[in-house]
């Protein structure tokens, strides 16, 4: 059986991936027949992923620097893709995942100052080959996602307190992983009503991957 397709959802808070997932999943699993279709996130979706997660996003703001958190949270994909991710693709089904390392590349890179270089190095040595086929880069204005964030209370501590400035450099650094992947990414507009937003997702899953 070939290879499955992977697929993450990347984005700032309050740009609604989590239920654009859930929508995805459930539209592709009727299409694919025999093979699955595999829901899962970052950081976490796996057993000893969760465990990192627990230390990174429910902790105040600051406990380390954006050079550690760049390390646990490769330490935390490293044991989802030896335990769900490569797994699943192996068997042919596809993997759905809710962010993968274009959030370091945007959290810890463009927001917290690590140098893309570093993480380059470190995302060749833990990912390697098993590069999403598709990511969907949810963008809306950081005013509005912040609002959604907290209306809906949806942040966990560790991001909560970043600020602005932190947020629109988060925004600028996922517009720029846009803007240098072409083959692989597509940006989503968020804006809209969930529905709207479902079917923006779905052309740019069908245009690229069926």
């Amino acid at each position: 059986m070939s290879r499955g397709k992977f697929i993450t959802f990347e984005g700032g808070e309050g740009a609604g991936k989590s239920t654009q997932v859930g929508r995805l999943v459930a539209r592709l699993q009727p299409l694919l027949n025999e093979r699955a279709v595999v829901r899962t996130r970052e950081p976490g979706g796996s057993k000893g992923a969760e465990v990192i997660r627990n230390l990174v996003v429910a902790t105040e703001a600051e406990p380390w620097s954006a050079m550690t958190e760049t390390l646990l949270m490769y330490a935390a994909r490293s044991d989802h893709l030896e335990n769900t991710i490569r797994p699943a693709l192996a068997a042919g089904d596809w993997v759905v995942c809710d962010r993968f390392a274009d959030s370091s590349r945007a959290y810890q890179g463009a927001g917290g100052g690590v140098a893309p270089g570093f993480i380059e190095q470190v995302d060749a040595a833990v990912v390697g080959d098993d590069q999403p086929d598709l990511t969907l880069v949810f963008d809306l204005p950081v005013e509005v996602g912040l609002e959604r964030a907290f209306g809906r209370g949806l942040f966990e501590t560790r991001f909560e307190s970043k600020g602005l400035a932190f947020h629109q450099r988060l925004r600028e650094g996922f517009l720029k992983i846009v803007e240098t992947n072409p083959a692989r990414c597509v940006r989503i507009d968020a804006v809209g009503d969930l529905d709207t937003v479902e079917e923006r997702v779905w052309r740019a899953v069908q245009e690229r991957l069926l």
